[in-house]
């Protein structure tokens, strides 16, 4: 039975999948929601060496000591940087690969060279502890990710967190380009971010085994759960 490992975005955890994990965990599949190091339940180790690397060996961890193989391997937002990293390195333990509305990088590309628009929050970044942190929670990010609905806001803007900033800045170098392009890939779209995506680098999110697309806000696993969870079932079946 297929094995789901779903990574989060920037500022958030892995708790902003929990409407998610719900409904494929009803269905009997396992699934693992880590928060990655700095974020979420995992802000009290925040330290100023945490960036790309970092979250990417998260990943690459758990698929190795909770044994996973064949994983559908899903990311949001930043986390396509991720995903994409951890593919490079654990190709073997991966079989499907889902961007989630998310970056999706070419060798040598960091966050803010996939999405550029992120530089416009930049000026807001605050160094606290000797980490800079970016995307801190308030009327602007919550924006961002296209909550606007008051009860669902209430209860996402606690749970938000601030995001080391180095993450977005570091390139992503492979080591294994075959593997990362001969990886079968899902890509699921917002309607909204497509409106806003360079046309110059818009085959990325046209291209592969499926491409579909939702009509909403950025955080789609928590404004259409149970869209989002269906279309991940079908790459189970």
């Amino acid at each position: 039975m297929a094995v789901y490992v779903l990574v989060h975005g920037g500022g958030h955890g892995g708790w902003c999948y929990k409407p998610v994990a719900k409904l494929l965990r009803m269905k009997g599949y396992e699934v693992h929601t880590p928060s990655l190091t700095g974020c979420a339940d995992r802000q009290h180790i925040l330290n100023p060496h945490i960036d790309l690397d970092t979250h990417i060996m998260d990943i690459v961890n758990l698929l190795i000591f909770e044994d996973l193989t064949e994983v559908i391997l899903v990311g949001h937002s930043y986390g396509g940087m991720v995903v994409t990293g951890v593919v490079d390195r654990a190709a073997d333990r991966v079989g499907h690969l889902v961007y989630l509305d998310a970056a999706i990088p070419e060798n040598g590309e960091a966050l803010l060279d996939v999405s550029p628009g992120l530089r416009a929050f930049q000026e807001a970044n605050k160094v606290v502890d000797g980490v800079e942190l970016g995307l801190f929670p308030g009327e602007a990010t919550v924006s961002l990710y296209g909550i606007h609905d008051s009860g669902l806001s209430a209860w996402v803007a606690p749970r938000l967190t601030p995001h080391p900033w180095k993450c977005f800045e570091q390139k992503l170098y492979f080591t294994n380009p075959a593997d990362v392009a001969g990886k079968p890939r899902t890509i699921i779209n917002c309607t909204s971010t497509l409106a806003v995506r360079d046309t110059a680098t818009m085959h990325r999110w046209t291209t592969g085994e499926r491409v579909w697309e939702i009509d909403t806000g950025h955080d789609l696993m928590l404004l259409e759960p149970e869209r989002v969870a269906e279309m991940l079932l079908r790459l189970a079946q």
